[in-house]
């Protein structure tokens, strides 16, 4: 028997070389080429009676794509509205997080109304049967199909036609046309692939599962979130009941929208008032703490910001950071210094997201400033306060985006007070609510008793 040929590929871009190398020639990644064997060459190409039409763009119809609502709210807003017909998601999360729990929970919702196809890659029947009873799904009208085997799937699909159909998960499917092993850059490459071409010509929509690695990243090529409509992060601590899940793409939606879950005994619990989680329920107002509103796509969000200020015992304080940028927390503490004549340069200074959100936005930086200035002086905010606002290395408080839905939000919630950048003061009062609108860190400072 003739030795089979190896090649080694890249696990981040798919590139391929003869040799090993400790850098990728290609995407220039370290440490990420793997020895897999070489495929033989297959021909993808469709025959020239197959070839579509040429079609002015004029005259194709632009219409609305009919959404399939999943019966879970905090889902369908983070897809936009519902799954569309013939599109594919990507669902990616840490093991153990609720990935199958929630597609299966979607599915039981979906099949009152329409067809459903659950394709179990990792679980036997037995097990996903035992996991619908505990969560007491009514799940009689839900088709599960266990197997693993690219071809065998796509003809199950083919037969059926499914309106929604789950892949759980992408990486444990093979496809006999590759040697390699499920898991593969190749073979998640390929099954991919092939299932996104299967679903854009049936209208079928499929969700695939998809494993992460210890970045938090999702297994295998790059290019597997290229080719999907959605992609879905699902996230949480695991020590923590609450979870979160996020669309960092949607070509049918809005990216960056928030879906914000509680796990219980029977499954997923929808959070319909996330802003509780993340503020903290003091008797009293305490030094350090801050309130401040994100903007989580279309959702505005009360967060507490905590900052702890000490003295430092060693030669290079430390600036921590949970949830937050830590070199941003450097560059603000430089301005607090700078502008509002306020030093740290001796103390440790660590700040908290309260809840585990994970706050990127820029907004934050003038309720960061004004939770450590109060940690600092051991002189708590005003009680029912938010801030929020942007700093500049000049000093400046820069305005944020739909500002006035996040006074809004504050104001529901029984907020009283907010300090916000001058360029986002309202024409019109909101009522029950005392706007502070500051140019300077130095005015915001002034004005936090």
């Amino acid at each position: 028997m003739a030795k089979q040929k190896t090649i080694y590929s890249c696990i981040e871009c798919g590139g391929q070389t003869l040799k090993w190398q400790g850098q990728c020639p290609h995407c220039q990644s370290w440490n990420t080429l793997i020895e897999t064997i070489a495929e033989k060459s297959v021909s993808r190409f469709s025959p020239v009676s197959e070839v579509g039409q040429v079609q002015n763009l004029s005259t194709i119809e632009a219409r609305e794509e009919p959404r399939y609502p999943t019966g879970v709210d905090e889902l369908d807003r983070v897809l936009g509205g519902g799954l569309v017909q013939g599109g594919v998601v990507l669902l990616g999360g840490d093991p153990g997080i609720g990935k199958s729990t929630l597609l299966l929970q979607a599915l039981a919702h979906l099949s009152s109304h329409r067809s459903v196809l659950y394709v179990s890659g990792e679980e036997s029947a037995h097990q996903v049967a035992l996991r619908a009873k505990r969560l007491a799904l009514n799940v009689e009208t839900v088709n599960l199909f266990a197997e693993i085997q690219l071809e065998k799937i796509q003809s199950v699909l083919i037969e059926r036609k499914p309106a929604v159909a789950v892949i759980d998960s992408i990486q444990t499917i093979y496809s006999e046309v590759l040697q390699s092993a499920p898991g593969s850059v190749a073979q998640v490459r390929e099954c991919a692939a092939q299932l996104t071409r299967l679903a854009k010509a049936s209208g079928i929509c499929i969700i695939l599962v998809g494993h992460v690695t210890k970045e938090g990243a999702l297994a295998g090529p790059r290019v597997l979130e290229h080719m999907v409509d959605t992609v879905l992060y699902f996230e949480g601590d695991m020590h923590s009941s609450f979870r979160m899940i996020r669309a960092f793409k949607n070509r049918f939606g809005a990216v960056n929208e928030l879906g914000v879950f509680s796990m219980s005994e029977k499954g997923l619990r929808e959070v319909k008032n996330p802003s509780a989680l993340f503020l903290s329920h003091h008797d009293t107002q305490v030094p350090g703490s801050c309130i401040m509103v994100t903007q989580e796509g279309t959702r505005p969000l009360l967060v507490e910001i905590q900052a702890l200020v000490d003295e430092a015992r060693s030669p290079n304080p430390r600036r921590l950071c949970v949830g937050l940028e830590q070199n941003r927390l450097a560059m603000l503490l430089a301005v607090l210094h700078r502008h509002a004549g306020i030093p740290c340069f001796d103390q440790d200074v660590f700040v908290n997201a309260v809840g585990g959100v994970k706050i990127t936005e820029p907004g934050a930086d003038l309720a960061i400033l004004l939770a450590v200035v109060s940690s600092l002086k051991n002189k708590p905010l005003a009680e029912k306060m938010i801030v929020i606002g942007e700093v500049g290395l000049a000093g400046e408080i820069r305005p944020v985006q739909r500002g006035q839905e996040r006074l809004k939000e504050a104001a529901k919630l029984g907020f009283k007070q907010a300090i916000i950048p001058l360029a986002n003061k309202p024409k019109q009062a909101i009522p029950g609510m005392d706007i502070i609108a500051v140019a300077r860190i130095r005015d915001a400072v002034a004005h936090m008793h």
